[in-house]
């Protein structure tokens, strides 16, 4: 079980950032909840985005992604998530993320580093556990999430990857999920208000949304053209699109790229079902292009096509602007990429909010859903000779590029900050 891991990872003892801290500073905590690497790259860019002369950055998250983010060691703390394959598993399951008993220690683990840090706002995302701690101290508290996940949002719920989808297939599991998600999503938010009331704070409802964005003030990192929620939403503003790629070496093959042919980059990330690259791979073996793929460090190919060059990572950012489609797993992190460099998207999805993400761009004509299920070869060849010959998806990515560049993030975090800590310059 996951409330007892052998060895225990909690804030660290030393105390990064602390040297040379001004105490007149405004002082700002991000907390980075490592079950996926999007949650810890959106806040790491933000952090970054803050001029360190005029405030005091802290850092939080899990250690395991700390070697992609080298930048950030000079202000970082350590504190215990979940494992990667335990987030996955329950989402493949349709189980809850977190137990109760989860939720407690997160919530201790916070408040203890709260009192180290003494901040003046706090910055989560996906840190259920601050809808807590945050609200215990009385600080400020903001969530970055995506607008999907808010209550104002208007969604259309497909059916994500479950065991009973591959037993009664699509057509009878999205009647079965259609009547049952209330249901499912009450059960999702138990263990949160459990832990609420146990503190001595109100339930939040049964909403899932509610418990994902439960916040001072919800950052949303996505398009407001794209991404829409209801107009009288409160406590919710558009930071647009916040793009990380690894500042990582770029492989000792990136010079021979073939860019003769149609380049595909794919890459499957840290929360898509990176079992399915051997598919992928086979079926781009079949079409005249180029290919470029990452691991994320998850597995080890047995051959690679002779059309195919792969490595743990890439920048994904150059990747994109190189590529003619993107392969992934419909996650917001590499869509953005895509979007953000003109190039479309198929989204071999499996989770629910790989589903939601891919639902409004589908719909948006800047790329197309291929669930996980079906991604065999045959369907992921045909998928992309689709997606390479029709050039209206072209002409819908050009168009939400140039609404993307408009939301720069950077610019609206800082903003953001300025107006709940006064300008600290």
């Amino acid at each position: 079980m996951h409330d007892q891991p052998d060895q225990v990872i909690s804030v660290s003892t030393g105390e990064p950032g602390a040297s040379g801290s001004n105490a007149g500073k405004p002082r700002i905590l991000f907390v980075a909840e490592a079950v996926t690497l999007a949650h810890v790259a959106r806040p790491a860019v933000l952090a970054q985005a803050l001029n360190r002369e005029e405030y005091d950055i802290f850092f939080a998250t899990d250690p395991r992604y700390n070697p992609l983010f080298p930048e950030l060691s000079g202000f970082r703390y350590d504190i215990w998530s979940i494992s990667s394959a335990e987030f996955l598993n329950a989402l493949a399951k349709g189980s809850p993320v977190y137990r109760k008993a989860t939720l407690v220690r997160y919530v201790e683990d916070d408040l203890n580093l709260i009192d180290r840090v003494r901040p003046d706002l706090i910055v989560g995302d996906f840190r259920l556990s601050l809808s807590v701690s945050a609200r215990l101290k009385q600080i400020p508290y903001a969530t970055i999430a995506n607008a999907y996940w808010s209550v104002y949002s208007n969604n259309d719920y497909t059916v994500p990857q479950l065991p009973m989808t591959r037993f009664l297939g699509i057509p009878l599991s999205q009647l079965l999920f259609d009547l049952t998600r209330p249901a499912a999503f009450a059960l999702h938010c138990i263990p949160l208000n459990s832990v609420r009331r146990r503190y001595g704070l109100k339930s939040l409802g049964f909403d899932l949304r509610s418990i994902y964005t439960d916040a001072d003030e919800v950052l949303l990192a996505d398009m407001p053209d794209y991404f829409p929620i209801a107009a009288d939403a409160m406590h919710h503003r558009y930071i647009g699109p916040v793009p990380w790629s690894p500042a990582s070496r770029l492989p000792s093959w990136w010079g021979d790229i073939d860019t003769t042919k149609p380049v595909i980059y794919v890459s499957l990330g840290s929360s898509g079902r990176v079992d399915l690259l051997p598919n992928v791979l086979e079926a781009l073996a079949q079409l005249p292009v180029t290919v470029i793929a990452t691991t994320a460090g998850r597995t080890e190919l047995d051959a690679v096509p002779d059309n195919a060059m792969v490595s743990e990572y890439i920048p994904g950012d150059m990747a994109s602007e190189l590529a003619a489609l993107v392969i992934c797993n419909g996650g917001s992190l590499t869509t953005y990429q895509a979007i953000l460099n003109g190039t479309p998207v198929l989204g071999v999805v499996s989770n629910l909010d790989q589903h939601l993400n891919m639902s409004y761009l589908s719909r948006a004509g800047v790329g197309a859903v291929l669930r996980s299920e079906n991604a065999g070869v045959a369907t992921v060849r045909k998928a992309v000779e689709r997606l390479l010959n029709d050039p209206g998806y072209e002409a819908a990515v050009e168009k939400a590029m140039q609404s993307g560049q408009t939301c720069t993030s950077g610019v609206q975090f800082r903003k953001f900050v300025r107006e709940i800590l006064g300008d600290a310059g």
